[in-house]
């Protein structure tokens, strides 16, 4: 290959130049990392959770990351430890609690089971009052031609949860409800056998998802929504759940 003359001597000076460059840069890089070490506390830990989940875990009703604020420790833990031990699927949860201890996962759960931040306005859902209508028949009946217990059987009346396992379903965005509905079908999301959840949704046809999702997305919160204790839930549940103790 012909090169001009004077750039020879360019040349010689580059490949002398070069990696010198590129020790320096990587000595720099290492003293930048010593001097910015990074805290083992708490509130860093909550930053990757908070980044996708809202400050608080509040998240917001349209977008598809769920609200975490307030829901039950219990059932936030068996979240983490789902995702952790592959029970639940989804890339960037995995990657982030796949080397967690059980007691590192109880302080973020815990922490976030003690958030209760005010909830934004419901969506505004554009389907038919016809799918409304079959979405709350659902939810606080259910549907005994296709032996599905109504949600409010284990979620509680008001659709807020029964502390320390059942989550409110309420103030979650309509996209992540459905979302949820199809990974139980398809079985890309598991719980402790026997997995109610999953008995449930492989009975709902396409059809139900999109009115159970639609009414839950829709609804205004109750005044003060949060999860009921165990004891104050006097329903008897219609199906044994694995990751609720008898």
């Amino acid at each position: 290959m012909f090169i001009p003359k004077g750039m020879c001597g360019f040349l010689d000076q580059l490949r002398i130049v070069l990696p010198v460059s590129v020790c320096m840069m990587v000595l720099t890089m290492g003293n930048i990392s010593s001097a910015q070490s990074i805290p083992d506390t708490l509130n860093q830990r909550l930053k990757a959770c908070t980044s996708c989940h809202g400050k608080e875990g509040k998240a917001a009703s349209d977008g598809y990351y769920p609200r975490i604020a307030g829901k039950p420790d219990g059932y936030l833990l068996n979240q983490l430890k789902n995702f952790r031990d592959g029970k639940r699927t989804y890339p960037l949860m995995t990657y982030m609690v796949g080397n967690m201890s059980d007691t590192y996962l109880q302080e973020i759960a815990h922490f976030f089971s003690e958030q209760h931040p005010p909830y934004p306005a419901p969506q505004q859902i554009d389907v038919t009052a016809a799918v409304i209508e079959r979405g709350r028949q659902l939810v606080q009946r259910g549907d005994q031609s296709s032996k599905l217990p109504a949600c409010i059987a284990c979620h509680g009346e008001k659709m807020t949860g029964v502390a320390p396992f059942i989550p409110g379903l309420l103030g979650l965005p309509r996209d992540y409800i459905n979302s949820q509905l199809g990974a139980w079908q398809t079985g890309s999301r598991h719980a402790q056998a026997p997995d109610c959840m999953e008995q449930i949704a492989r009975k709902l046809t396409p059809q139900d998802i999109a009115a159970v999702s639609a009414w839950l997305a829709s609804q205004t919160l109750p005044a003060n929504p949060v999860a009921i204790s165990a004891g104050e839930f006097k329903a008897k549940r219609p199906m044994s759940c694995g990751t609720i103790p008898e």
